[in-house]
C-alpha cells in the first residue's frame, strides 16, 4: 500500500500531511514568516505519531505555487532535499487546486473559482469542477488584475468563491459566488487527496523536477545575461 507524504507551505498556512495504509494523518498552522522553522519539525512529529520511518514514504507531494515566493522556495527546497536523500520522485500539485478540493471537502462546493491574493494589485485565479472526488482544472490559471478574473467559456452553473484573493479583492471580480470562505487557505490534506489521483495516473517526476510555479514571468522566468 502506498505512502505518501505531503507538505505545503505557499501561504500563511503551513502544513505536512501522511498517507500510510488507508489512514490520513495531518498538522496545519496558519505562521507567518515561521515555515522555514517549523516545516521539518512538523514532519518528523508527524512521522512520530504514525510510527513510520521516513525510509517508508514512497513520493512526496507539495504545493508548487502559486503563492508567495519565498513560501514556494521553502518548500521546494524541503522536498528536493527529502526527495534526493531517499531517491523518491515528487508529485507537484497547484495550490489553487488545493484551495478548490478543500472548499469542495468543507463546503460541498462542486465549483470552485480559486483566488489567492498575488499582491501587487493581482490574484493568482484558477476555476476548477469536481469529478470523482478530483477537483479538476477548466481553463488556465493565471495570475492578474481582479477586474479580469472570470469563468472560462465552457464554464456554466454555479460557482462558490474561495480564498484570500476574494477577501481583499472580492468587490473588484466580477464573478458573483453563491457562497464564498474569502479567509481559505491551501491544506496538506487536501494536497495528499491530489496527489493520490495523481500518482494513480503515473505523474511523479524526479526530484530535479520539482519547480515552483509563480505564474508571474518576470519573477519565474530569469532575465538572460548580455
Amino acid at each position: 500500500m502506498t505512502t505518501l507524504l505531503a507538505l505545503d507551505t505557499a501561504t500563511e498556512a503551513c502544513s505536512v500531511a501522511l498517507l500510510h495504509e488507508g489512514r490520513v494523518l495531518s498538522h496545519y498552522e496558519v505562521i507567518p514568516r515561521q515555515h522555514a522553522q517549523r516545516v521539518l519539525p512538523m514532519i518528523r512529529m508527524l512521522l512520530d505519531e504514525a510510527g513510520v520511518a521516513l525510509s517508508a514514504i514512497d513520493a512526496i507531494a507539495f504545493g508548487r505555487g502559486p503563492g508567495a515566493f519565498t513560501g514556494v522556495r521553502i518548500a521546494v527546497g524541503v522536498v528536493q532535499g527529502l526527495a534526493f536523500a531517499l531517491e523518491r520522485p515528487v508529485l507537484p500539485i497547484s495550490n489553487l487546486a488545493l484551495l478548490a478540493q478543500r472548499a469542495w471537502r468543507e463546503h460541498g462546493a462542486e465549483q470552485v473559482a480559486a483566488a489567492i491574493d498575488a499582491r501587487m494589485d493581482e490574484v493568482y485565479w484558477g476555476c476548477y469542477r469536481q469529478a470523482q472526488g478530483e477537483m479538476r482544472l477548466l481553463g488556465v490559471e493565471a495570475v492578474l488584475a481582479p477586474e479580469l478574473a472570470d469563468l472560462p467559456a465552457v464554464a456554466t452553473g454555479d460557482w462558490f468563491g474561495a480564498g484570500t484573493g476574494w477577501g481583499t479583492f472580492g468587490a473588484r471580480i466580477a464573478l458573483t459566488p453563491y457562497d464564498q470562505a474569502p479567509d481559505l487557505l491551501p491544506h496538506a490534506q487536501d494536497l495528499l487527496s491530489l496527489a493520490g489521483f495523481a500518482w494513480a495516473r503515473g505523474e511523479a517526476v524526479a526530484a530535479d523536477q520539482a519547480q515552483p510555479v509563480y505564474l508571474r514571468d518576470k519573477v519565474a522566468t530569469p532575465k538572460a545575461v548580455s
